[in-house]
């Protein structure tokens, strides 16, 4: 679904206070309780928020990510400006290796005019979409599909990225908690992104504002272990001062 700005915003609102009720949204988007209520059913229906009586929370867990469509039409404006930040940021001639997720999808569409890009991938719609590239060589790993998100995870997966030392690898994350934890919900897929980390010379982490304090099982590694990290708003305080801390360049993908 199309979301407008409040539908955006209660979301947003959601994922930062936890369960609220109806009455305290339409008393902070100043709206009638209609109008919330109409919101909530729209966004319980696409599956991105889960209703209880009167009121409203996630609908995520700690165990099971959000499906992948709805994860598409997430935050996709943020999702949009973060990638033409990292795109900018990218030189021609050079190696990546990207991995799965939404935002790591909408970068590769903007790379499809550089020239000179060896591209590794465990993400068959990152394939597709820079296998249109004729200057771009595109490297898919091998291992098993989801058929959920068409993301390569495995042993083998994990053996094949082991090959090779690039210059940027490109990775996105489900949730970063409070204390700068990078967080999953897939440990196959950890454990690719994990091998993928640790085979680039940089390792550049896009996460949109929504990633921040969501929980998920898998513990991937921590800030610290990031060179730069780019996001469509400014990070709450506390994550500031983490980035800081660890030295990591934080990216804040400006408004167009």
């Amino acid at each position: 679904m199309d979301l407008n700005p409040r539908q955006t915003q209660l979301i947003d609102a959601v994922r930062l206070q936890g369960p609220v009720s109806i009455e305290s949204l339409a008393e902070r988007f100043g709206v009638t309780l209609q109008t919330v209520r109409r919101d909530v059913q729209r966004l319980a229906e696409a599956g991105l928020l889960a209703r209880f009586h009167g009121g409203v929370r996630l609908p995520g867990s700690t165990t099971e990510n959000i499906a992948y469509r709805q994860r598409q039409a997430m935050q996709s404006e943020g999702k949009q400006r973060i990638a033409k930040a990292i795109a900018q940021r990218i030189p021609n001639d050079c190696s990546l290796i990207m991995n799965i997720g939404t935002t790591i999808e909408a970068v590769a569409h903007e790379l499809r005019s550089h020239r000179g890009l060896r591209v590794i991938t465990n993400n068959l719609h990152i394939a597709a979409a820079l296998s249109t590239n004729r200057d771009c060589e595109v490297i898919v790993a091998g291992g098993v599909v989801r058929s959920a998100d068409q993301g390569i995870v495995g042993e083998a997966t994990v053996d094949f990225i082991s090959q090779f030392k690039v210059d940027m690898a490109l990775i996105g994350i489900s949730g970063v908690e409070s204390d700068g934890t990078l967080r999953d919900y897939d440990y196959r897929e950890v454990k690719v992104t994990r091998t993928i980390m640790a085979h680039a010379r940089e390792v550049w982490l896009a996460a949109d504002h929504s990633k921040f304090n969501r929980p998920a099982m898998v513990e991937l590694g921590h800030l610290r272990d990031i060179d730069v990290f780019f996001t469509d708003q400014a990070p709450p305080a506390n994550y500031s001062d983490l980035l800081s801390q660890a030295d990591v360049e934080c990216v804040v993908a400006a408004l167009a």
